[in-house]
């Protein structure tokens, strides 16, 4: 069977559907009332929207009920998808741990309680039954203020067995008033020795080549070869991979039409840049990864060989994946770990 790795997925946006209006309905929510069959609720929660701004307000949904407690319960089953019916062999996860701390909670020990979130997701994706690489990416986050993001780096820096870097969440739009700050937090991370990836070039609001030089992938950067086709020398001479989740781009109304996605392939096929095909949100969108390779083959933006060449760049550019181990051998001897224990 075919193994893929996913460089690009938010634990809040990869809850399918279905698992969180089970837990919704258990817990008595809000939500429960208003939409009672769950037909309306897969329709509100996976439907288009019109903006980015708007398409991120289900992350603050999914985010207030993934508390300590309850994480196991989505990490779970987030793994058991990933593995049963996606085939993933390695898996990126992200997440702002802040996001999930104790909001009852002074600023302090929300700070310190973001490592028992760390250690809390890392235990729950190590599962023996559906044996997975995983590793977390932490997010900064444009809302929060400077010394809670500058304690999410160094956290980070000091959780290598689960964490292999940083990226920044959050709207785009409003980086450029805090460029200086987020520059400075991302050398700092480069400094601790993190692999660093963040939010860029995904809308045209959210173009900033201050923060080009310090990221090792590009979370998105779909409107450099749109809109800058200029900067891709400079991104494939970096050595720099576009992390392209397609379906989201017309969830947020970012694309409007297919021939716009094939652009972005073809000027990075011919400029020598890497890309990686992600899902970003596989539970807002109801996509799992490989019919977003399927979707992509299908409507004629790839052809097989980029397919696996695309499938390729996923594990050579991962942050923790051991290359350039083969992922069906990786697999084999995890295996033989695994019955041995």
């Amino acid at each position: 069977m075919a193994l893929h790795a996913e460089l690009h997925r938010h634990l809040g946006g990869s809850v399918v559907p279905r698992v969180l209006w089970r837990y919704l309905l258990r817990q008595g929510h809000p939500l429960s009332e208003k939409f009672t069959q769950y037909e309306d609720f897969e329709h509100f929660y996976t439907r288009p929207r019109a903006t980015l701004e708007e398409y991120l307000e289900l992350h603050t949904l999914v985010e207030s009920v993934q508390t300590i407690a309850e994480l196991p319960y989505f990490v779970y089953r987030l793994i058991r998808g990933a593995y049963v019916f996606e085939n993933l062999a390695y898996l990126e996860l992200r997440y702002t741990p802040y996001y999930r701390t104790d909001a009852n909670l002074s600023m302090t020990e929300r700070i310190q309680q973001m490592r028992e979130v760390i250690q809390t997701v890392g235990t729950a994706a190590r599962q023996t039954e559906y044996p997975i690489i995983t590793t977390q990416i932490l997010c900064l986050h444009t809302r929060l203020p400077y010394a809670v993001n500058r304690a999410i780096v160094e956290l980070a820096a000091k959780s290598s067995g689960m964490v292999a870097g940083i990226d920044m969440a959050g709207g785009t739009s409003v980086y450029g008033e805090r460029m200086a700050e987020f520059v400075e937090l991302y050398k700092y991370a480069l400094a601790l020795g993190l692999k660093t990836t963040a939010h860029l070039y995904e809308t045209t609001e959210g173009c900033y080549p201050e923060l080009l030089p310090y990221v090792t992938r590009i979370g998105h950067g779909i409107q450099i070869p749109l809109l800058y086709p200029e900067l891709l020398e400079q991104v494939a001479q970096r050595g720099q991979c576009l992390e392209v989740c397609p379906t989201t781009y017309f969830q947020t109304g970012t694309l409007q039409n297919m021939e716009q996605l094939q652009l972005i392939f073809q000027r990075c096929f011919a400029a020598g840049v890497d890309i990686a095909i992600c899902t970003d949100n596989a539970g807002l969108h109801n996509v799992r990864l490989p019919f977003e390779y399927e979707n992509l083959l299908t409507r004629d933006v790839i052809d097989f060989r980029q397919l696996k060449q695309c499938q390729e760049n996923a594990f050579r550019h991962a942050f923790a994946w051991p290359y350039p181990q083969p992922p069906q051998a990786f697999l084999s001897q995890l295996a033989t770990v695994i019955s041995r224990n």
